[in-house]
C-alpha cells in the first residue's frame, strides 16, 4: 500500500505552522484502493495562501514521491477559509496531479474559481482520514453544487464517446454521479457501478468498464453503451 502518512506528513513540513490539516480521502479512505489502479488522493489546508517557494516545493514533493502501489497521486491545497466557506466555484491554491501513462504532471495555481473542488471537499468530508492537522476543518458542501458539476461533465462527456482510453473512467465516473445525485453518498467507482446495473441492467457500458477497471486488458466500452448511459444518468440526475 502506498505511505500516505509519510506522504502527508513531507506536505504538512512543506506548509510549516500554516498547516491546519492533511486529509486522505479518495478509494484508499473509503475503501475502494485496487493496486496500479487507484490514485492518492491528498487535500491540504492551509492557513493562508502558498508562497511561492511553497507551491515549488509541492510540486517537486508530488513529482518525486514514492506512491508505492498507487497509480498516480492527486493533491489539492485549499485555504482555510475555503474550507470553512466553501462555495460553487471556490479558489484553488494549488493542483499537482501524477497520472499513470500520462507524461510530466498536471499542475494549477491560484485559480480564483475551480468549479470541481467542491466535490473534493465533500468527499474529503465525507470519508477522509485527518493525516495531520486539527480534524473537522472543512464545513459542509451543498449536495446541488456537486450535482450540478457532475451533470456538466456528463454533458462534456457526450461529445468525447469515441475516446477509448478513458471510456471506462467516463462510464465509472457517471456512475458515481447518478449514485450521489439519489443517495448524497460518495460510493467507490465499483460499488458505484454497481448500484446503477441493480437499477438497469441493460446499461452494457457499464459492465464492460467494470471487467476493465477489475483487470480484464480485452474489456472494450463501446461508444453507443457508453452515450446510452450518459443520456440515462442525465435523466436520473435532472432536478
Amino acid at each position: 500500500m502506498p505511505d500516505a502518512a509519510a506522504l502527508g506528513r513531507a506536505v504538512a513540513d512543506i506548509l510549516g505552522p500554516g498547516c491546519r490539516s492533511v486529509i486522505l480521502h479518495g478509494s484508499l479512505a473509503a475503501g475502494g484502493f485496487r493496486p496500479g489502479v487507484s490514485d492518492l488522493d491528498l487535500l491540504a489546508v492551509a492557513e493562508g495562501p502558498l508562497t511561492d517557494d511553497q507551491a515549488d516545493s509541492l510540486v517537486r514533493l508530488a513529482g518525486d514521491a514514492a506512491l508505492g502501489e498507487a497509480a498516480g497521486l492527486d493533491l489539492h491545497v485549499v485555504t482555510a477559509e475555503v474550507a470553512r466557506r466553501p462555495s460553487a466555484e471556490p479558489p484553488l491554491e494549488l493542483l499537482v496531479g501524477r497520472h499513470c501513462g500520462e507524461p510530466g504532471l498536471e499542475v494549477e495555481r491560484r485559480r480564483p474559481a475551480w468549479p470541481d473542488l467542491p466535490a473534493e471537499l465533500s468527499m474529503a468530508r465525507q470519508d477522509g482520514v485527518v493525516l495531520t492537522g486539527a480534524p473537522g476543518v472543512l464545513a459542509p458542501v451543498p449536495a446541488e453544487w456537486v450535482v450540478a458539476r457532475g451533470r456538466h461533465w456528463l454533458r462534456t462527456w457526450q461529445s468525447l464517446t469515441g475516446d477509448t482510453a478513458h471510456a471506462a473512467f467516463m462510464v465509472l465516473t457517471a456512475c458515481r454521479i447518478w449514485q450521489f445525485a439519489a443517495e448524497r453518498v460518495h460510493s467507490p467507482k465499483t460499488d458505484a457501478a454497481r448500484w446503477v446495473l441493480a437499477r438497469d441492467p441493460s446499461l452494457s457500458a457499464v459492465r464492460q468498464a467494470l471487467r476493465q477497471y477489475e483487470g480484464d486488458p480485452a474489456a472494450v466500452v463501446d461508444e453507443p453503451g457508453l452515450a446510452v448511459l450518459l443520456e440515462t444518468a442525465l435523466r436520473h440526475t435532472a432536478r
